[in-house]
């Protein structure tokens, strides 16, 4: 199977509800990349966003590692996937985008914000980033789209909205393979 055709499986029959959120993990995704396209970001954001959480279709049961007090590493897991087959600029942002959660948390407006899982999931992920991390991290290549990726991530989670289908982007999938 051709690994687009792949993708496009799991996000249509993956059913399991994005962790304590009530939309699926696939609708999560593609709300993020929604509002990407929205926010007339390049092409190489808005594949980011589709696959950001990839991790958890690879991780036999995320919910399972949450009620455990568990990190599953979803966005290693899914890095390590897709950089078989993405362009850096598409997975380097995937494999930050929990760090740029952990960075954005800095700022108590952007924690109040965030729902009460990603609060318990940054709390498994390692909690706030330190100064000193935190100034390491601004300084990787791929600093800003992670930081934008995450702020779409954040906001993609509303149930019973008009969603696109994973179909409509395929053409986009292919072509930001290597």
């Amino acid at each position: 199977m051709h690994i687009i055709d792949k993708i496009i499986s799991n996000f249509i029959n993956n059913k399991s509800l994005y962790i304590g959120e009530k939309l699926t993990t696939s609708d999560h995704m593609i709300q993020a990349a929604m509002l990407a396209e929205k926010a007339k970001s390049k092409d190489d954001l808005i594949c980011s966003c589709l696959l950001h959480d990839y991790g958890h279709f690879i991780i036999e049961d995320p919910n399972e590692l949450v009620i455990n007090n568990k990190d599953g590493n979803h966005e290693s897991i899914g890095y390590e996937y897709l950089k078989n087959f993405f362009k850096e600029e598409i997975v380097m942002p995937i494999k930050y985008h929990v760090l740029a959660k952990r960075y954005l948390a800095r700022n108590k407006r952007y924690y109040n914000s965030l729902s009460n899982p990603s609060k318990i999931s940054l709390k498994l992920q390692g909690g706030i980033l330190s100064k000193k991390e935190s100034n390491n991290f601004e300084k990787t290549s791929f600093f800003k789209n992670s930081i934008k990726l995450r702020k779409f991530d954040e906001l993609a989670k509303k149930a019973n909205i008009k969603m696109k289908s994973i179909y409509d982007y395929r053409n986009l999938l292919i072509s930001k393979l290597l």
